[in-house]
């Protein structure tokens, strides 16, 4: 079923649901206890496959490819319901499967998708991981702890700060490291774990990363000029756009105030240049280093502290753990798996 080969125990279905058509990993028993995982931007439902694995007998792996990703039903993302489109699809696939609860761990993207899922639907959270996620106020365009936008277009957000070689490269299924800056394998290994680590499934992360779904309304997704730096602004399609902090509402203040809470684990790794307080993904950090000409200043658009702002959304929660491990970039669950498995273990085994 899954349009990239999978390890042996991990069973690929596709799931009907009232919303989309869902490609979907499973490993462990039917009758075990269910951990949702959710994957990233540039990636799928792949990238979980040896965590999967590493459950212990009486849990139940589910990972399904998002919408925009992987071999789950080609649709759009209406990005101006922010995450809206994903919390929907993850909870009628939830609904599809008989799971009233389960355990939730994201990565990146997915990582933000377990915040807003907690917001939309605590009740339905046994606990939340998040791996590196993207902050709850969005990526891109927010200075401050408190997410406040840098302009009020929130410029500097959406699908324009995407490099465009990079969905190029990704659309025509690229496996070179021709390109220093957009190859999908050259970002891929240069970003998403710190280097020289490779991972033993270099080929199948890459055929993943080269899955997600490629166009002016997909990803990267569409963008508006703007007369602020760095004159790019959020168009209202694709993932890119729906990570927007434009779109976010009032997602941040129900996850702070959700009831119940379930107990969060965050997770990230020390090295992280995709998801930090000085991200090379960020404009205001490529500004402040001279890479993009034309930078207003700190005081106007300094690099988004998105350590910080998670750790400050987190610390009103109240009901948190933070766990960094050394020597890791952007994955720590592939880079350090053992490590990984020994903090999100405690979480899911209570």
């Amino acid at each position: 079923m899954s349009s990239i080969p999978t390890l042996p125990g991990i069973t690929s279905k596709m799931v009907d649901t009232p919303r989309i058509q869902t490609h979907v990993l499973f490993s462990g028993s039917e009758t075990g206890t269910p951990v949702l995982f959710l994957h990233g931007n540039a990636s799928s439902a792949t990238y979980w496959e040896e965590i999967m694995l590493a459950l212990p007998a009486g849990f139940r792996g589910i990972a399904p490819d998002l919408r925009g990703y992987g071999d789950t039903e080609d649709k759009l993302i209406d990005a101006t319901r922010g995450s809206a489109d994903w919390i929907d699809d993850i909870l009628a696939l939830m609904d599809s499967l008989s799971i009233e609860k389960a355990h939730v761990a994201g990565h990146s993207m997915g990582g933000t998708l377990v915040f807003n899922l907690v917001a939309a639907a605590p009740g339905r959270v046994l606990s939340g991981t998040v791996i590196d996620p993207g902050s709850p106020y969005g990526f891109g365009g927010s200075k401050g702890v408190d997410g406040q936008p840098c302009y009020a277009d929130f410029a500097g957000s959406g699908g324009g700060i995407v490099n465009p070689d990079f969905p190029k490269l990704i659309a025509a299924g690229d496996r070179s490291s021709d390109n220093p800056q957009a190859s999908p394998r050259v970002v891929m290994n240069s970003f998403y774990w710190k280097p020289p680590f490779v991972p033993a499934r270099e080929e199948d992360l890459l055929s993943s990363l080269l899955s997600e779904k490629i166009g002016g309304d997909k990803y990267p997704g569409d963008f508006v000029p703007s007369g602020n730096w760095p004159n790019v602004a959020p168009g209202v399609f694709g993932p890119i756009n729906a990570l927007s902090p434009k779109y976010v509402g009032d997602s941040v203040q129900k996850f702070i105030d959700a009831s119940p809470k379930p107990p969060m684990l965050w997770v990230r790794g020390d090295s992280d240049m995709i998801v930090g307080d000085a991200s090379l993904f960020d404009f205001g950090t490529l500004g402040q280093y001279g890479y993009v000409p034309g930078w207003p200043g700190a005081e106007v658009y300094p690099p988004q502290p998105m350590v910080g702002q998670t750790r400050h959304i987190l610390e009103q929660y109240g009901k948190f753990a933070e766990i960094v491990i050394a020597g890791t970039g952007h994955s720590p669950f592939i880079e350090k798996p053992d490590e990984f498995m020994a903090s999100f273990l405690k979480m899911i085994q209570g």
